[in-house]
């Protein structure tokens, strides 16, 4: 897919599938969770600083694996470079699920749109994209900074 930096930016400030300030940690080992805007529009993954208007970055939903990977987080990682992952910690697993779903939709409406799985190439099966991994009963405590947004400005 071939796009430009304006065409992200202008993609960045449409209204969201979903948004909200979410712990993220990137894929640099050591690296640790802070806390960012993340929102979702067509199959972009945007994430910026709270307080800025300009993303930081975007994760093209293309060719990933989303997994849940600890109670009230999940993860994304790229079938061509599967240590490079991004880990998202959300409020409450009733939120993590409302986020692994909504980029369940996101994959859906690639495969609408060209009407084939983007991973099938790959002989990646759909349980495989979005598993849910054994989790420990025992929960960590997630502080919730941010509410759900419709759309940022």
């Amino acid at each position: 897919m071939r796009y430009n930096e304006k065409e992200l930016q202008a993609l960045s400030r449409q209204p969201a599938e979903m948004a909200a300030e979410l712990g993220m940690r990137g894929p640099k080992k050591g690296s640790v969770a802070k806390r960012r805007l993340v929102k979702l529009v067509v199959n972009f993954l945007f994430y910026f600083r709270p307080d800025e208007a300009e993303p930081l970055g975007a994760l093209l939903l293309e060719r990933c694996i989303v997994a849940q990977e600890e109670p009230g987080g999940f993860s994304i990682s790229f079938v061509e470079d599967l240590s490079r992952k991004y880990h998202f910690e959300c409020c409450s697993q009733e939120q993590c699920q409302e986020w692994m779903e909504a980029l369940r939709r996101a994959r859906n409406e690639i495969r609408k749109m060209t009407g084939k799985d983007p991973l099938e190439q790959f002989g990646i099966s759909e349980e495989a994209r979005f598993q849910l991994n054994s989790l420990p009963t025992t929960h960590r405590q997630t502080a919730c900074i941010g509410s759900q947004l419709d759309v940022l400005d």
